[in-house]
């Protein structure tokens, strides 16, 4: 578990692919201390666990699955990624619950100043957006964020100074692909909302416009929910 506050960023230092399937070698801008083989770090918000480490450096493998679901296959040798290590039970969540756990793949459309910010448009698959609320949290390439506005298939976000200064967003342009992960609490409620409303498309809840009119005051006395 993680919770969107980048802790610094870090260099691939070696890609060894094999198939459908990559072993990353990454090299930290930042000392991590007591690493152990085994845990968890979120690199460009994808969570993989440590093979083996010399010093800060460290080995992660990628399956193909994850491969599949997220931009790792567009890194080079010399790429800059986001790192976060797992959080710790006493840590502050100064972000919000991160899984690591990628949904899809984002792409940038625009990315303009707004005073010392830069300001955001992301464009993303519409199967998710029945997780996608204004003001609500969401991770891109790890990074926790909040929605300024959004429609089906479309949000923007706002980039403060520090965490340009921090991540990799500050080399964000037209055309860029991220990994986003959806809010966990969002993902959730969609899910228990569908066993009431059905998973056919066209309504926020995921079910048509006849299956959402049975969430009424009625149906939600009925079933203890006021």
């Amino acid at each position: 578990m993680f919770t969107g506050i980048i802790q610094g960023e870090g260099r691939i230092a070696r890609l060894d692919a094999k198939g459908s399937e990559m072993r990353l070698h990454v090299s930290p801008a930042f000392a991590i201390p007591n690493i152990v083989d085994g845990e968890s770090i979120a690199v460009n918000g994808v969570c993989l666990s440590v093979e083996t480490h010399s010093g800060s450096n460290f080995s992660l493998y990628a399956s193909a699955e994850t491969m599949r679901r997220t931009t790792l296959g567009e890194l080079r040798e010399g790429s800059a990624v986001n790192l976060e290590r797992a959080l710790a039970l006493g840590d502050r969540l100064g972000g919000h619950i991160v899984a690591g756990h990628v949904d899809c793949v984002a792409t940038v459309e625009s990315a303009k100043p707004c005073g010392d910010s830069i300001a955001v448009a992301m464009r993303y698959p519409e199967a998710f957006s029945g997780e996608v609320v204004e003001k609500g949290s969401i991770a891109l390439d790890g990074i926790s964020l909040t929605v300024n506005e959004c429609q089906p298939g479309r949000f923007s976000v706002n980039i403060i100074p520090d965490t340009q200064l921090r991540t990799t967003m500050r080399h964000w342009k037209p055309g860029v692909h991220v990994n986003m992960e959806t809010d966990v609490i969002g993902k959730y409620v969609k899910h228990l909302l569908g066993a009431y409303t059905g998973k056919a498309a066209g309504n926020p809840f995921g079910g048509d416009a006849s299956e959402a009119s049975r969430i009424t005051r009625a149906y939600l006395l009925e079933n203890g929910f006021l």
